[in-house]
């Protein structure tokens, strides 16, 4: 892997050499060895936390020019024997910088997981959602989003949508592997649907296809009411990531 980052237009960090840190519920976050930073810019803080697995955390500020962000970056100090791997390896905030590369490829939202995978299948399952008594969608050829660590989407060609019962609202939100969402309401259900109008060529597939909200609306397929799956909530911000439209905007 070979990951650049920006702040304030400089390039602050170029490594060869990046360590991914996974833990359960959150998303990856890498750590670059602290040679490979711009040398300068960090500045060690007297501000210590500490994280449940991997003991005392010290924190930078990251100062390039006149500019600088607190608690921009940060180190753990007192690894266990089990996560040495991060000696000497620091992380950024991911909202404090302006970009991270990786390669000449900007990436979104958080580091790139290179486990995460999407497959993406055609199926001839009947798949209906109704609103009441209103058939919202019928379809014979819908398709199935399976995704790391998600339950399977199912997606609905607009051609077997009665568009009429779609209500479109304000707010979209950004996945890094597939663009920004468009929401709909369906009657008194809100935001009971959605829709990537412009994917990403990698899941161009679903582009402007519309899926739902099983908890929000009845969908059934053949014949079989679904249900929500438990562990579906994506924690949007923090320290480690920022899944913020204006992002993507500026990609």
């Amino acid at each position: 892997m070979f990951v650049l980052l920006r702040s304030r237009g400089e390039w602050i960090a170029d490594s060869e050499d990046v360590v991914l840190l996974h833990e359960p519920g959150r998303y990856p976050v890498a750590y670059l060895r602290l040679e490979d930073v711009k040398p300068g810019v960090l500045q060690r803080t007297d501000r210590v936390t500490h994280h449940r697995d991997l003991s005392a955390t010290s924190w930078f500020t990251v100062r390039e020019g006149d500019h600088e962000a607190e608690r921009a970056a940060w180190q753990y100090v007192e690894l266990p024997s089990h996560a040495r791997e991060l000696e000497g390896r620091v992380a950024f905030a991911w909202r404090a910088m302006d970009a991270f590369y990786e390669e000449d490829e900007r990436i979104l939202g958080h580091a790139a997981d290179a486990y995460h995978r999407i497959d993406i299948r055609r199926t001839s399952r009947e798949l209906q959602v109704r609103d009441g008594d209103r058939v919202v969608a019928r379809s014979a050829h819908p398709v199935v989003l399976y995704e790391s660590g998600f339950a399977p989407r199912w997606y609905v060609p607009r051609t077997d949508i009665d568009e009429s019962a779609l209500t479109p609202v304000e707010g979209q939100t950004f996945c890094p592997y597939k663009g920004l969402a468009a929401y709909y309401d369906i009657g008194d259900s809100q935001r009971a649907a959605w829709s990537y109008q412009d994917a990403y060529t990698e899941v161009s597939p679903v582009s402007g296809m519309v899926s739902f909200e099983p908890d929000k609306i009845a969908v059934f397929l053949d014949g079989r009411r679904l249900k929500l799956e438990p562990g579906q909530t994506v924690l949007p911000h923090g320290v480690d990531r920022g899944l913020d439209v204006d992002e993507v905007r500026t990609r």
